[in-house]
């Protein structure tokens, strides 16, 4: 493992998280309030910087603006990102914004479209909190994953946390990424993660393989990201599934 010397990060955000966050290490979950110890959380922690925008400013600003035939919707999140994001070490102000971005995305309004009736609004909280704390997962422009934590491999930590099947965590994931972008929610999606700095992007292909998630800076060289996640990733997924706790026989 490769981690940067940091104290812990404290936060309290405005929704309670499930108290079996604590099932992994280096993560405490009391109420509102996460506390987490980067030495024992991350697999992989290089980088106490990332790039966010006041999440205010986005609802205001970009949500919504319409692309046009001149300016695509991808361009501009860009120009929104160039104009008001800014870096910051302020790891409960990424956690804070994160846990807004998808508060905005996956709430419970949009269950009726979805078209995964086994999917709850139960189901819509957990993506909340694994996708906030997926924020603070990091790719550098040179396509580096430079941090990782257990939720990178988001149907390993959900069957950890919440108890969920294989197939419930693989059809979780597969809201969290793929199913529940339609084009509208792509579009959505791309605006509202401007407050992240980036774009979501994720390595796996039509079914959940564990690759996992990130909010990437637009022009992050992709094939050096999907190099770097082939390389790590078998040994830590282990690690997560390990803090599965077993129903008693």
């Amino acid at each position: 493992m490769t981690t940067i010397d940091t104290a812990a990060i404290t936060v309290e955000l405005p929704e309670t998280f499930d108290e079996r966050w604590n099932r992994l290490p280096g993560i405490h979950v009391d109420g509102r309030r996460i506390t987490i110890d980067p030495a024992e959380y991350f697999f992989r922690f290089e980088s106490n910087s990332w790039l966010v925008a006041d999440w205010e400013l986005v609802k205001s600003q970009l949500l919504e603006v319409q692309e046009t035939t001149e300016s695509a919707v991808e361009q501009l999140a860009l120009d929104f990102i160039k104009a008001h994001a800014e870096s910051t070490s302020d790891v409960a102000r990424v956690l804070s914004t994160a846990h807004a971005v998808y508060a905005y995305l996956f709430r419970d309004e949009h269950l009726a479209d979805l078209g995964l009736p086994l999917i709850t609004a139960e189901h819509l909280r957990m993506l909340r909190e694994a996708a906030t704390l997926m924020a603070l997962n990091k790719v550098e422009l040179d396509g580096h994953i430079s941090n990782v934590g257990p939720c990178w491999f988001f149907p390993a930590a959900t069957s950890v946390v919440f108890d969920l099947s294989d197939e419930m965590g693989g059809m979780l994931d597969e809201v969290y990424h793929g199913g529940w972008f339609n084009e509208h929610r792509r579009i959505e999606s791309i605006k509202a993660h401007a407050a992240l700095g980036g774009r979501l992007v994720h390595g796996c292909q039509s079914v959940p393989d564990q690759s996992g998630g990130v909010v990437a800076p637009y022009g992050a060289s992709m094939a050096a990201f999907r190099d770097d996640l082939a390389a790590f990733k078998a040994g830590w997924i282990e690690q997560v599934y390990a803090r599965r706790v077993r129903p008693a026989a």
